[in-house]
């Protein structure tokens, strides 16, 4: 049932936000706090539509375990190519300001 799950998550983020509310901006305007729950009427119906369409977030102990299951793989600087040779100089691809023609003073 995605109902606790959705219900649970937004009263974390709801806390959060009224107390950084409350604490970093001193607002005590009630119309703040009724649009946190507003929003999270919003959140829950949104997130309730989707479960019912079929979708299903992964919790963050689902994605850890997929994430140890799979072996480790090699990082993307070694994962480039190592047999593609370097492609052969340009003119947009100088080796420096060395090797550009000198400009002619008059």
């Amino acid at each position: 049932m995605p109902w606790r799950r959705l219900l649970v998550e937004w009263l974390f983020i709801a806390v959060v936000v009224a107390s950084v509310s409350l604490v970093v901006s001193h607002n005590r305007d009630l119309g703040s706090y009724i649009t946190i729950l507003l929003g999270g009427v919003v959140y829950v119906g949104f997130g309730a539509g989707l479960a019912k369409l079929g979708y299903n977030r992964k919790t963050l102990r689902q994605l850890r375990a997929e994430t140890a299951a799979r072996p480790p793989t090699r990082s993307t600087a070694s994962a480039a190519a190592p047999g593609r040779p370097k492609p052969a100089p340009t003119k947009r691809t100088s080796t420096g300001p060395t090797q550009r023609p000198a400009k002619k003073h008059r």
